[in-house]
């Protein structure tokens, strides 16, 4: 059962919705079902994967406690 990402054409809400064979979500926020469907890239756990380090992390020069590794000093 796939999850896929929606944002409401009516309202405006993004959300993610556990599709179950041919079923068609409705909006939780609005109701309606006037929906598109958005390309998300997948992820996945791989056991024993090391995520990058941001190159602040060391230094604490960013002041963020849990370095996302997205490399936020490098701009």
């Amino acid at each position: 059962m796939p999850i896929y990402e929606y944002t409401c054409r009516d309202c405006g809400h993004h959300f993610e919705w556990l599709t179950r064979a041919d079923e068609k979500p409705a909006c939780p926020s609005c109701g309606r079902e006037k929906l598109t469907k958005l390309l998300s890239v997948p992820s996945a756990h791989v056991a024993g994967a090391v995520q990058p380090r941001c190159p602040a992390e060391e230094s604490r020069s960013c002041n963020v406690s849990n370095c996302c590794g997205q490399g936020c000093m490098e701009r």
